[in-house]
């Protein structure tokens, strides 16, 4: 293992140093912050590619992988579920860019609800940006020690010291260009790791599509949880929703509807190496497992290819996080504010992961957190109070921090199986954030006729 070890240093160094070396170099705050270059934003290819790997990113891959071992097909479906939310947010920002005018989710915020809203929704984006970096860098240190040893913190700081670095170097310029790299990297090595599964083990990839039942001990739950999801989930991802703005809307359209169909269909691929590995008798439903028990050639590849799509949401959460601060907060949009921004959340963005926090529950719990801006930007068009905002994302965010407390009151869990208190939860949380979104809305017509 010391020799595997060894390559996998070279593996983290050398993409690192590649990543540095080839990165642009931001000279100018559009640069940094937009990525626009001689008056040129990023054309459907790069936006394409960009959108798809900041979102198939180590995180998803492990629990994409871990619901495939868990619950067979059905599992991998549950999680691709959470890619319709490109579909969702492609066709809104479009409609919001074209008919409305806006300019970008904060300002749209901002000139709806007042200042406060926006600083509410920056908070929240904030803790979602946090969750990236150590939901991602964990999963790294977990091919290099067990939690809590030398070599698992050794590794988690120097990756995310190296991807800070080609960051600081180019911002959103550099993720985007990093990304379309990244990008073939993981096409390639994805390929590569399901034909060797297939090819040396016994469990052909026709056993594997047979496992799997569509029923609610089984993955559904999730399922619906994820769809449902998809109509609030998108809008406090500052990664995806960043991207929504910086070319033109005909163009950023058809980049989010294939970005969901190509990154739904990629993460449900890798939930098929999660299948693989039950089949075949893997300890675990860890990655890091499943490499040991196929080989070292095997853990390179899985290892490598965590290396690439945890990079890329490094990259794309340091630009996000430095445009929050310095453009949407008006801090000041300079590239000082900006790295210097990148470094904050660098450092705050590692801290929980010396308190042993669990990945999955960062999307699920922080889907049900966020669900109050459903109709918020599903009914973007329709007037609204600001009362109506506050109520709905406060509802959302207390139901968020129930569950995550596991203090649903047990009269709301109306379902059964895996996760059936999420779907209850989200399902309740859901018709209350309808319910007190649109009462100031119709006293407000009722009083004034508007």
């Amino acid at each position: 293992m010391e020799n595997i070890t060894f390559w996998q240093w070279v593996l983290v160094i050398g993409t690192s140093a590649l990543l540095i070396i080839l990165s642009p170099l931001a000279k100018t705050a559009g640069q940094f912050f937009t990525a626009k270059r001689k008056g040129r934003t990023p054309n459907f290819w790069m936006l394409s590619g960009s959108l798809i790997i900041s979102w198939v990113f180590a995180k998803s891959i492990a629990n994409a992988s871990e619901l495939g071992f868990e619950y067979g097909i059905t599992g991998g479906l549950a999680y691709t579920s959470y890619y319709a939310s490109f579909l969702v947010a492609g066709v809104i920002i479009y409609r919001m860019r074209v008919v409305g005018g806006v300019k970008s989710i904060h300002t749209f915020l901002g000139d709806k609800f007042g200042q406060r809203a926006l600083q509410l929704f920056s908070i929240v984006i904030a803790i979602r940006l946090f969750n990236e970096v150590w939901s991602n860098t964990m999963v790294i240190g977990s091919y290099f020690g067990d939690h809590g040893t030398g070599s698992y913190y050794s590794a988690i700081l120097i990756f995310t010291a190296l991807t800070l670095v080609y960051s600081l170097k180019g911002g959103l310029s550099s993720s985007i260009f990093s990304d379309i790299i990244q990008m073939a990297l993981f096409g390639i090595l994805l390929v590569a790791i399901l034909w060797l599964f297939n090819d040396q083990q016994e469990q052909k990839i026709e056993a594997v599509m047979q496992q799997g039942r569509f029923s609610f001990d089984s993955g559904l739950n999730l399922i619906i949880v994820g769809l449902i999801h998809s109509f609030s989930y998108p809008f406090h991802d500052p990664v995806m929703t960043d991207r929504g703005f910086i070319s033109s809307p005909r163009t950023t359209l058809w980049s989010f509807i294939v970005a969901g169909i190509i990154g739904g269909a990629l993460i449900f691929l890798f939930s098929l190496v999660g299948v693989f590995g039950k089949l075949n008798g893997a300890p675990s439903s860890e990655l890091s497992k499943f490499g040991e028990l196929f080989g070292p050639i095997m853990l390179l590849l899985i290892n490598f290819i965590m290396i690439v799509s945890a990079a890329s949401t490094l990259d794309s959460s340091f630009s996000s996080a430095s445009k929050l601060l310095a453009v949407d907060l008006k801090r000041g949009a300079t590239l000082k504010v900006g790295r210097w921004s990148m470094i904050v959340f660098a450092v705050a963005g590692t801290i929980p992961l010396f308190f042993n926090p669990a990945i999955l529950s960062a999307t699920t719990i922080s889907g049900v957190m966020v669900i109050g801006l459903t109709p918020v930007f599903l009914f973007w068009k329709q007037k609204a109070p600001r009362l109506s905002y506050f109520l709905s994302v406060f509802v959302g965010i207390s139901f968020g921090i129930l569950l995550a407390l596991d203090a649903i009151p047990k009269p709301l869990l109306l379902f059964k199986g895996p996760y059936s208190d999420l779907l209850s939860t989200t399902l309740v949380a859901l018709v209350l954030v309808f319910i007190v979104y649109f009462i100031p809305v119709g006293y407000q017509k009722w009083k004034y006729g508007k």
